[in-house]
């Protein structure tokens, strides 16, 4: 049987596996009452940041959101969309910073109150944009 210091030791020396996209996105908000935002991250080891982020305005733009703005120095990029025909755009969020010897990705897509988007839907198109940061 191991001891709690042996434990800790091994635990330590091992590195933690990184959460997919999928495992990350969560939502927040209620539907119809209030703003929702669909979140996720993902960190990618070996990833150049200034790399990582042409590749998230790419893919950006490749799901059709438009008026996208880069802010290298921040590492942010900001988009919109309009698909509702209401004239009430939707935003998406995207950070690229340095972690460790690699880059963490994280993204918000913002919906406005009274608005609807399947939860299964934003995911899947989220985690292509985020997951294009390794490309």
């Amino acid at each position: 049987m191991l001891s709690a210091t042996t434990l800790i030791l091994c635990l330590g020396a091992t590195p933690l596996l990184a959460q997919s996209c999928e495992s990350n996105f969560r939502v927040e908000g209620t539907p119809m009452l209030t703003a929702l935002n669909f979140r996720t991250s993902q960190s990618f080891a070996g990833v150049d940041r200034d790399r990582a982020i042409g590749n998230l305005r790419s893919a950006m733009l490749a799901e059709g959101f438009i008026r996208v703005s880069v802010d290298r120095s921040a590492g942010a990029l900001t988009a919109f969309q309009e698909t509702s025909g209401s004239g009430r755009p939707q935003t998406l969020r995207v950070s690229a910073r340095k972690a460790g010897k690699g880059t963490r990705v994280d993204a918000v897509f913002m919906i406005q109150a009274g608005q609807l988007a399947d939860a299964a839907t934003v995911r899947g198109y989220l985690c292509r944009v985020v997951s294009a940061a390794r490309d």
